[in-house]
């Protein structure tokens, strides 16, 4: 993935998404390093996913039969957005476990949905079968060079607002959104991962050397809930500097933090970033300019209040 590719994304899905702001927290845990936030939870259909969806399916040729995806929820959104906007068909199978208000969402698109038992693992494979069978288009999630390419535009837009970024702390599932931006950072900055300890998809890949297959559940798992590392994500590790973990309730506390600190709603995967400095799972030195992205805002809001 080159930095033209992430241009030439940029140029396709301009009109499309929105160019999401970036608001300064300065010192605000009085820690020596200070804070800015990456505000994805502002994007179209309320996650960083527009961009990705916007970027696949004005890069390829949609069939008569539709585009097909698989989704927990916010790719779904994404999809269904971008299908209503340039006028194709789409089907989304979803699992049965993510939340209904983002369930809900996609099929106010007028798509079709389709829920299936299990995680995302067995939706992804339900749209393959759909695929096959129908000869729709398929739309995966994170691990599509295209995809990719339009997450990457969130980073451009990152250090094109702030150059002297030190760091940026990006929530990982599938790994579409940190091949993207770690791809435009390459060394330009620091790019670190943030999983929950029940989606570590990343992290045990980087622990074994290779990706490999992991369990996942918890309360992010319809965001984050992929089993196993993208390739493309597997190929950006040349420029991810360090992957941490977090647990359940340190999510949790960082969504009311951002709600009570900034009145943000964001979805679990969206807070781990915050609830990796506040838990000291990455550990700032005295000066450093962090990026927290916060991928994403598909949650009950008062779940976070």
């Amino acid at each position: 993935m080159t930095r033209d590719h992430i241009v030439a994304a940029a140029e396709r899905i301009e009109g499309h998404i929105r160019r999401t702001p970036m608001i300064d927290l300065g010192d605000v845990h009085s820690a020596g390093y200070t804070l800015s936030l990456k505000l994805e939870n502002l994007q179209r259909t309320g996650s960083f996913k527009a961009r990705g969806a916007f970027s696949l399916m004005t890069a390829a040729e949609i069939p008569e039969a539709g585009v097909v995806a698989a989704s927990g929820g916010n790719f779904g959104l994404a999809v269904a957005c971008a299908a209503r906007d340039l006028g194709y068909r789409a089907t989304i199978f979803v699992p049965e476990t993510s939340p209904q208000e983002k369930v809900g969402r996609i099929a106010a698109y007028g798509v079709d949905v389709r829920p299936v038992p299990g995680f995302y693992p067995a939706a992804l494979e339900a749209a393959t079968v759909w695929a096959s069978d129908t000869g729709a288009f398929q739309a995966h999630a994170y691990d599509d060079a295209e995809v990719v390419a339009g997450q990457g535009t969130c980073a451009a837009e990152i250090l094109g607002e702030l150059p002297d970024a030190d760091t940026v702390l990006v929530p990982v599932g599938g790994g579409g959104l940190i091949a993207g931006i770690s791809s435009w950072v390459r060394t330009d900055a620091g790019v670190v991962s943030v999983e929950p300890e029940l989606c570590p998809t990343l992290f045990e890949a980087r622990r074994a050397g290779k990706p490999i297959g992991v369990e996942v559940g918890g309360i992010a798992s319809s965001s984050l809930g992929a089993s196993q590392i993208g390739d493309h994500a597997w190929f950006a590790n040349q420029w991810i500097d360090d992957a941490v973990l977090v647990t359940e309730d340190h999510i949790v506390d960082a969504q009311k933090w951002l709600w009570e600190t900034c009145r943000l709603v964001a979805e679990p995967a969206a807070a781990t970033p915050i609830a990796a400095l506040a838990s000291g799972a990455y550990f700032p030195e005295r000066g450093e300019r962090i990026v927290a992205v916060i991928s994403g805002a598909n949650t009950d809001p008062g779940s976070v209040a």
